[in-house]
């Protein structure tokens, strides 16, 4: 059984964490340690890091370490806030200083087949001008703010349709559904086995086999 002789009262607690509330930090050592150093730093009347590189104390990055604060504001507890704010002069970073999250390949492949799929069912067709710019709202959840990307959905048509032959069988499903003209060609092909009715060729050139019916339709 442990002893109790020494422990410190909670109201006790609470009235050293009245007068410091760092006296003795629930966050990391690290945190606490650039803290301080940031404290001295502003105490000997210089001004605050901002840029990451620019000053070093004791081999730690002052200015990484208050980048970071303001970016990861919501992440610090209502203590640290108020030592970042009322203490060293801190501000939580705007929504425009922040850096943007990078969208990944398939994300941007999502979002412009997203615009594919709304010029197709605004026009009818898949034929887009190379220059083509498709503007596409995105966002609105819970936890998004709703905007506008502007996508270069002609040269993106463009760039799909030249790859056919290296694009997954379920793009090649996806696009042909929204209308996709695939360029006829061993080097370009999606599929083999597409209909006929999903190349772009010559009248005539289909080079489908005289006889060989496509969904129960003869080409000719």
């Amino acid at each position: 059984m442990e002893s109790s002789v020494g422990a410190m009262t909670r109201k006790r607690r609470e009235q050293l964490e009245d007068i410091d509330p760092s006296w003795c930090p629930v966050w990391p050592v690290t945190w606490q340690r650039c803290f301080h150093l940031v404290r001295q730093h502003l105490d000997a009347r210089q001004a605050l890091p901002a840029v990451v590189g620019e000053v070093v104390r004791q081999g730690e990055d002052l200015g990484r370490w208050v980048t970071s604060v303001r970016h990861g504001w919501d992440q610090l507890t209502p203590v640290q806030q108020w030592m970042c704010e009322q203490i060293l002069g801190i501000q939580a970073a705007t929504e425009d200083e922040k850096p943007k999250a990078r969208t990944s390949q398939a994300d941007k492949w999502a979002m412009h087949y997203a615009a594919a799929a709304q010029f197709f069912a605004r026009e009818g067709h898949l034929t887009v001008p190379r220059k083509h710019v498709e503007t596409l709202t995105i966002g609105g959840g819970d936890s998004q703010v709703q905007r506008d990307v502007a996508l270069k959905l002609g040269m993106w048509i463009d760039n799909q349709r030249r790859r056919g032959a290296a694009l997954a069988p379920e793009r090649v499903e996806q696009l042909s559904k929204v209308g996709m003209r695939w360029l006829q060609g061993a080097s370009s092909w999606p599929s083999a086995s597409r209909p006929a009715d999903c190349w772009d060729a010559a009248p005539g050139a289909l080079g489908v086999p005289r006889g060989r019916a496509e969904k129960g339709v003869r080409p000719g």
